[in-house]
């Protein structure tokens, strides 16, 4: 009689243990959220790393772009998600560090609505020419600039972004004045970038790249401390004497709040080895992308600060978002 009620119990036990057990493992397919159209930079970011993903998680990864509002679309889509690790996003720094400094009010808050899964990439940012101001150095735009005032204008992917901070901070810094013009992502601003119609535009060195190589459009200076490795022709703002502008981007997967800790570290683990992968590494070097991998812990912890970071720009500023 002894023996038959610890095996009840045991069997009990095991019976209410089974569920929670579960919910430590992915056992769907994997949806990466995109906040931004397909064929850019976050989307390329997703892709890259989907396949090898689906491999260790043994599950399929679907990538699903919902583009608009600077990725606020895809950020409410994962806010409200079930926290089971079947559907996550890649963000790039700014809808997470900067953007919500914009609003008074926003439906999500970037440190307590997600779980961070770890960090994707780093990169940097540039600012690329067309032909409107003939400029090929940073130097020459800021002599035609100060010699053709109301015309100094530069296109971004989005009013809010980070690009739209960091044009501002650099006009500042080179002496100049520079009317901030937003467009719905950086292919709507590439034809006008092309055609002459906008001197300049300010993004993510990986969505400039391609058309710089093609001389279609001539990247003038990036903000890293050192010359990135896909356009180690352009120099840093820091070697043209630029001071204090020198600034580093991220893109970073993310999973809702709550999403257990085995699921947050079992998609870490699969995105790093993704990461790991030589041809990832080498797709996303070429776009000027910089491989990066976190734990969850370290990712939380660069989220927060830039967030901090960040805050005091957007203030001075004085730009807020509707």
């Amino acid at each position: 009689m002894k023996r038959s009620f610890v095996f009840a119990l045991a069997a009990c036990a095991a019976f209410t243990l089974a569920p929670a057990l579960a919910q430590d493992k992915i056992d769907k397919p994997v949806k990466i959220l995109v906040g931004f159209p397909a064929g850019g930079t976050a989307d390329i970011m997703a892709r890259a790393v989907a396949d090898k993903m689906k491999d260790t998680l043994g599950q399929p990864v679907i990538v699903e772009n919902r583009p608009g509002a600077i990725g606020r679309i895809a950020a409410d889509a994962v806010k409200a998600a079930p926290p089971d690790g079947s559907t996550i996003m890649v963000m790039p720094i700014g809808p997470m560090a900067v953007v919500p400094h914009t609003y008074k009010t926003l439906s999500y808050d970037p440190i307590k609505d997600f779980a961070p899964i770890g960090m994707g990439s780093v990169f940097q940012f540039a600012i690329a020419a067309g032909p409107q101001s003939g400029a090929k150095t940073w130097g020459e735009y800021v002599v035609w600039a100060k010699a053709n005032p109301g015309k100094s204008s530069y296109a971004t992917s989005g009013a809010g972004s980070l690009p739209h901070f960091f044009g501002l901070l650099v006009a500042r810094e080179s002496g100049i004045e520079m009317l901030h013009v937003p467009y719905k992502g950086s292919a709507a601003y590439m034809n006008e970038l092309m055609g002459g119609n906008v001197p300049i535009a300010v993004d993510a060195i990986a969505d400039l790249t391609e058309q710089h190589r093609a001389g279609k459009i001539k990247i003038l200076a990036s903000s890293g401390t050192k010359r990135s490795t896909a356009v180690p022709d352009v120099p840093t703002f820091t070697e043209l004497g630029i001071k204090g502008v020198e600034a580093q981007g991220w893109f970073g997967f993310f999973a809702p709040a709550k999403t257990p800790k085995a699921i947050v570290d079992q998609l870490n683990r699969s995105l790093n080895q993704a990461l790991n992968s030589p041809d990832v590494a080498e797709r996303l070097t070429k776009l000027g992308l910089d491989p990066a991998t976190t734990t969850p812990e370290e990712f939380a912890r660069i989220v927060a600060s830039d967030y901090a970071k960040w805050g005091p720009v957007v203030k001075a500023s004085g730009f807020t978002a509707e």
